[in-house]
Parts: C-alpha cells; sequence; structure tokens
C-alpha cells in the first residue's frame, strides 16, 4: 500500500502544471516556464531558426535563446548560418552580412543599444535583432525572450532601446572571508578559496541575471576595503570571475583600500600629493590591467567611519580620487568616489556633511570620477528627502548611490519593494538650475559631452538558493536594473513586469502581487519612522526598534539625535532657526521644506520640531496621527497576509509557503515596532492613545530588554 501511495503521488507530482510545481528561486525572473499551448503554437510558427556570429557575446546572447525557446517552447531552436526560411531570427551587429542591407538605424543606440525589428531578407520574413556591439545584440535578445514570457505578438516588431546611463553597477559589501555586511542572504557567492581553479556555475548564472536588466558592472568587494585582494595571487582570483562576465558585458571592479601603499607597498605614508604613493597606485594599476584587461575600476570610501583618506594628510576628497583617477584614465578606467561621510567630531548636522564636504569641490575633480552620491544625506532610511548634492554640483559627474539590501527595512523577511522609494528619489525636483530638473535627469546627463554617468546599487545578493534571501527581494535587485537603465522609469510597470516573469501571467495571480508591492514600502515607513521620523532603529545590527538609545559615543550614532522627543514635541528643526540644513537645497526647495504650512507632511518631522498638540494635514494632532500611521502600518502587513492567503494553490507550494512564513515574522515585527515605539514616545509625550488604540502589550523596559546581539549583517 505504501509503495502504491508513493507512486501515486509521484504521478500526481508529474501531471501538476508547471504552476504549481515546487521552485526555490533559484531561476528569477529567468523562469522560462512553459507556455499554454495556443501561444506555443503562434511563437512555433513564428520562430524556426537563429542565425548568429560565433563570438563569446553572440554565443552567449544564442544560449539564451535557445533556453529560453526550450523552457517555453519544449524545442531546441537550430542555429543555422543563413536564413533559410520564414521564421529566422538573426542576431548581429550592423556590420553582419545579413543586417547591413538592411541599413537600420543603430547610430543613435550607442555601445549597448539594441534593436529588434521585423524584416525582410532574401524574401523570407525574419527578426533581426541588431545592435553597434554584441553586448547590445545580448540585451536585446533578453528583451525579445521577455517578450514570450509576457505573451506579446512577435509579429511587426519595431522595438529600440538604449542605457541612459554609461556605469550600472552592483557594489557588494563582501568581504574576503566570504561575510557579508549587511547582507542577509547567507555567504558571499564569491568563493575565493576555490578560485580561480574552480569557477561555481552561478557565477555565469549571476552574470545571465545582471545582463538581463542591463547591469554591466560590478564592484566585488565591500567598500570597508581589505588591502589584500591587490596583492597578485588575489588578482588571478578577480581575472577567473572577469573571464565568466566578459561575454555578458559585466566589468569587475575593486574596492581600493586608501592606505594599501602603506599596507602593501612599505611606504611609510599614503598621501596622495607624495609622488611615491601615486608611483605606487600606477604600478599597481597597470599590474591589474596586464591580469584584466578591461578592468572597469576603482569605488572607494575614505574618511567615513573610520575608513582612512586623504583627509588623513589635510588633503581634500578631490586630492584623493584624482590620483587615482589620474592612474586609471591611460587605461580608460573609473574611479567612484563615495560621498558618505560624516566627521568624527560632534557636528551640528549630520545630514548637512556631505554637502558641506563636497559642494566647495565642484570642478575639481578628474573627468574620470564619479561622486557616488546616496539617495538620501543620512543612511538608506525608509524615506529620507533627496539628497542635497544632487543639482549642486553641476560641473562634477554624480552617480547615484542605492541601497537594495534591506539594512533599515526589517532585512530579508519583510516584503518592501524599493522600487516605489527609488522612484520618489529619482523623480525629485532639485530645480536646479531649474523646474523639472529632476534627479532622474541630472543623473543622464552629462556635465559634458562624453563624461561619464552612472548608478550603483549595494547588492542583496548571497548564497541562497534564492539569491536575495527571500522571493520579494528579488524584485529590489530587478528594479534597481531597470531605473539603472533607465531612471525615468516607474515603479509600478516594472513591478508588473517582475510579477509576471516571477510568478506567471495569471492576472489573478500578478493583480494581487503588484498590489502588495506597491503599497509594502509604505507600510514600512508607518511601522517604523511615520511623518519622516528616521534613523530609529537599534544600535549597530539596525534590527528592531531603538528610540529610546542614548548612551552611544557620537550623538549621531544614538536614534535621540534624529527624533530629539521631549515633553513639549517631536522633530529635528532643519529650518533657518535650526541647522539650517534646508539652505543647502535650492530656494524653491529649501522654501517648501522650511515652511510648516507647505513641507509634504511625509518629511515634517525631518524639517521641523513640532509641539504634540501641531495639527496635521488630517486635523489631528501629531501624536494622534503618529499613533494612527503605526497601526496602519501593522494594518497592511496583515492585508497582505490576506492578499497572500488568497493566492494559495495558484503558484507553486515551496515559494509560497516561504512568502507565508516570512509575512508572518513581518506582522509579528511590525507589531513589536509599533509597541515599542509608543511605548517610548508615550513616556517622553505623557499623553493617552486616541480612543480605539490599543496600548502596547508590555511596558517600556520590556521592550527596552530585547537584545539581538546576533542579528545579521552587521560590520565586524
Amino acid at each position: 500500500m505504501r509503495r502504491f501511495l508513493a507512486f501515486l503521488l509521484l504521478l500526481l507530482s508529474v501531471a501538476l502544471p508547471s504552476a504549481v510545481r515546487a521552485e526555490t528561486g533559484y531561476d528569477l525572473w529567468l523562469r522560462y516556464q512553459p507556455l499554454e499551448q495556443q501561444w506555443k503554437d503562434r511563437y512555433a510558427r513564428q520562430v524556426t531558426h537563429f542565425t548568429a556570429a560565433s563570438r563569446p557575446t553572440i554565443i552567449a546572447a544564442a544560449n539564451e535563446l535557445r533556453r529560453g525557446f526550450e523552457g517555453m517552447l519544449g524545442y531546441d531552436l537550430v542555429w543555422r548560418e543563413t536564413v533559410m526560411g520564414d521564421g529566422a531570427v538573426v542576431l548581429g551587429t550592423g556590420k553582419s552580412p545579413l543586417i547591413a542591407p538592411l541599413g537600420l538605424p543603430l547610430a543613435q543606440l550607442g555601445p549597448e543599444g539594441y534593436l529588434i525589428r521585423s524584416a525582410t531578407i532574401d524574401g523570407k520574413r525574419v527578426t533581426v535583432i541588431a545592435a553597434n556591439q554584441d553586448v547590445g545584440v545580448l540585451y536585446g535578445v533578453f528583451r525579445f525572450l521577455k517578450l514570450m514570457q509576457t505573451r506579446q505578438p512577435l509579429d511587426n516588431l519595431d522595438i529600440s532601446d538604449a542605457p541612459k546611463l554609461k556605469v550600472r553597477v552592483l557594489n557588494h559589501w563582501d568581504n574576503l572571508d566570504r561575510y557579508v555586511e549587511r547582507g542577509y542572504a547567507g555567504q558571499s557567492i564569491w568563493d575565493w578559496q576555490k578560485l580561480p581553479g574552480y569557477k561555481d556555475p552561478r557565477y555565469t548564472d549571476y552574470a545571465r541575471a545582471n545582463a538581463s536588466i542591463g547591469i554591466n558592472g560590478t564592484v566585488l568587494t565591500n567598500v570597508n576595503a581589505n588591502a589584500d585582494v591587490l596583492r597578485p595571487e588575489w588578482l588571478e582570483k578577480v581575472k577567473a570571475l572577469a573571464d565568466t562576465f566578459r561575454p555578458y558585458g559585466i566589468k569587475v571592479y575593486l574596492t581600493a583600500r586608501f592606505s594599501a601603499p602603506i599596507e602593501l607597498g612599505g611606504l611609510r605614508t599614503a598621501d596622495p600629493l607624495d609622488p611615491q604613493v601615486a608611483a605606487w597606485w600606477k604600478a599597481k594599476v597597470d599590474e591589474i590591467y596586464r591580469v584584466i584587461p578591461d578592468f572597469g575600476g576603482f569605488l572607494v570610501k575614505a574618511n567615513s567611519e573610520g575608513q582612512p583618506g586623504p583627509a588623513d594628510y589635510k588633503r581634500s576628497h578631490a586630492e584623493g580620487a584624482n590620483m587615482f583617477a589620474d592612474a586609471l584614465a591611460p587605461h580608460g578606467g573609473v574611479l567612484m568616489w563615495r560621498a558618505f561621510v560624516y566627521a568624527a567630531e560632534n557636528p551640528d548636522d549630520r545630514h548637512k556633511q556631505a554637502y558641506a564636504e563636497f559642494q566647495p569641490l565642484d570642478g575639481k575633480f578628474r573627468d574620470n570620477v564619479l561622486v557616488q552620491v546616496k539617495n538620501g544625506a543620512i543612511d538608506f532610511q525608509p524615506r529620507e528627502p533627496f539628497h542635497p548634492l544632487f543639482g549642486s554640483m553641476p560641473r562634477t559627474p554624480l552617480m547615484m548611490e542605492f541601497q537594495i539590501t534591506k539594512e533599515y527595512l526589517g532585512f530579508a523577511t519583510h516584503l518592501a519593494y524599493l522600487g516605489t522609494m527609488w522612484e520618489e528619489a529619482l523623480q525629485a525636483d532639485t530645480f536646479r538650475p531649474a523646474k523639472g530638473s529632476t534627479v532622474a535627469k541630472l543623473l543622464a546627463t552629462p556635465v559634458e559631452p562624453g563624461a561619464a554617468t552612472g548608478m550603483a546599487g549595494v547588492a542583496n545578493i548571497g548564497s541562497d538558493i534564492n539569491w536575495s534571501g527571500s522571493q520579494f527581494d528579488q524584485a529590489n535587485w530587478y528594479a534597481f536594473g531597470r531605473l539603472a537603465w533607465d531612471p525615468d522609469a516607474r515603479a509600478e510597470p516594472i513591478a508588473r513586469d517582475w510579477a509576471t516573469l516571477t510568478w506567471g501571467n495569471d492576472p489573478a495571480v500578478t493583480g494581487p502581487i503588484v498590489q502588495m508591492m506597491m503599497g509594502s514600502r509604505e507600510a514600512v515607513v508607518d511601522y517604523m519612522t511615520p511623518l519622516g521620523l528616521g534613523h530609529l532603529m537599534a544600535t549597530g545590527h539596525h534590527y528592531g526598534p531603538g528610540p529610546w538609545i542614548s548612551d552611544l559615543a557620537r550623538p549621531e550614532w544614538n536614534p535621540v539625535y534624529y527624533h530629539k522627543a521631549d515633553a513639549r514635541g517631536i522633530g529635528f528643526d532643519r529650518t533657518a532657526t535650526g541647522t539650517n540644513a534646508v539652505g543647502q537645497y535650492a530656494p524653491q526647495v529649501a522654501a517648501q521644506f522650511g515652511d510648516l504650512k507647505r513641507v509634504p507632511e511625509k518629511f515634517l518631522l525631518w524639517f521641523h520640531h513640532v509641539p504634540w498638540t501641531y495639527r496635521t494635514a488630517s486635523g489631528r494632532a501629531v501624536w494622534d496621527e503618529l499613533i494612527i500611521r503605526y497601526d496602519r502600518g501593522v494594518a497592511a502587513v496583515q492585508a497582505m497576509q490576506a492578499d497572500w492567503d488568497g493566492l494559495k494553490g495558484k503558484i507553486d507550494p515551496r515559494r509560497w509557503a516561504e512568502v507565508r512564513d516570512f509575512l508572518a515574522i513581518q506582522r509579528g515585527e511590525a507589531q513589536w515596532w509599533r509597541d515599542a515605539s509608543i511605548a517610548y514616545f508615550q513616556s517622553v509625550s505623557k499623553r493617552p492613545l486616541p480612543a480605539g488604540h490599543a496600548a502596547p502589550a508590555h511596558d517600556l523596559e520590556y521592550y527596552k530588554a530585547i537584545k539581538t546581539p546576533y542579528a545579521p549583517g552587521n560590520g565586524k
């Protein structure tokens, strides 16, 4: 009987439709699941074979095309050298003998753009995927497969696209011992001990996933840098990764520790104006390019959080960055210099420090320097106003730095789609030089013809089978790539694409999923940092609430520094009567942020200290409004749980169960955030809760006593 039941279960598992078979999430948005029969029949009539060149990137594109067809249609495309009938897919550049006679308008697409067009070659109806360079063909193939995954017609195609930013990179905060700082998806995927002798096949899948969304670079090492990666034996390991990534258009970058000339070179100084130091870096860069001819360049974190830098020698950020830039320039390399700095002495307002240090240096950086600026002036909070450096350095290339990993938004277990956060920052109007000068437009407009542009994302990738620690965190990796390609893209269409590619083409499934995603980040803001509060997380690991923390060595490490709640009111006065951080923005923006009547309520307590009785837009006192926002956040998570429960049986059980369990964790931790925050702020304000809102489950001392010293991702 047992054998019969086991056999029956095996038959049932085989008979289950692909949409409900168990999946791990490893395939990301490149699942290539079998299509419905009508779409199989339709595509099978339209695509019969393909023709391509035998170069590494074109081979990668052809292999992806075959993989997609095998998964979605169940048959392998045949690679032929010529067009032998209707239905060929022709891959190549404008110089291809089959494509050149078509006279396609490729010139305006640049080195990475592509064109997908229905055409006729030798009297046969074909689909041409063409570009100026091979990597554009690869991007076009991924777009073509996306059309199939989303059940779009393949006849009469006329699609062209090109990235708006040149440098589109992931920043891995991965240490050489495979520990990932702020990582919530296991160990680093870089198994340095086995490199260069063994190249994990996962490296190729990593490259495929990145190429599919247009990412063209990866910084392999932590910004809190270790100089050892620059040693010759480590460069051979880096070379092995670069060789794997190259066919997919991805360059490797490394973080450079500013003090490496001392630690590796035996010099007595790392002063960027010392000729010996400059010569050491030039020799090291030349060595790297001998090993990796298409090395992308360096990312540097200097004079921030204890890292060495030019200020140690009374030199400016520009003088430090330019030394690296001069060494990289002959090889076409880029230097990314982080603007995330805050001084060791007690500052008047951490919000102001990056602007104060960098804005006076506008125009003093070399042409191949990108100053990498976080989306907000503090540190990847659930909500921040846009960084005042955007629009304030018109002669300096600035690149955006987003954090894909959710250091401050509940780690891997909280569902928080960050596309909405990033759209909010990118569409913010800087009013510099004029109205309509959004952050997105500034990023995409070179400061002079040919100057670098870019966007960086702190990766959420690890060794977990699903790559990112949770199924929904994959969406943030995907959204980053899409926005790095086009900063003017919108979060909802990106969410819809990701949901379709990841969970299937059924609107009854994708509709609720997109709805959950679009409201998820706002839910986190509500139960963590409503009305413009920020940096209230527990110290160090940033896991859970800690608004009461006030005993850390530096003022700006303490949550009380940011909310400034007292018996009279709450909020940080950054107006002209306070720290005047608003003065770093354009006058139009400063006038809005600095005026209690005009400031967006989402930034109210970021810029203003108000009495507990202050009337918000709802007519309620700010104290009552805070309580309502906390409860609204918890209720939003409960609603997501209900929406997800309604999808049971419509998607594969393994991924469904994982998300169900993570939402349960999020529900409990949202309540923890709500209760602990209210308990603390009530102890300060001495005000009663509004009618109908429950008191915290425990007293304040209970929440203060909660310790989580082993929460993942904290720096070591």
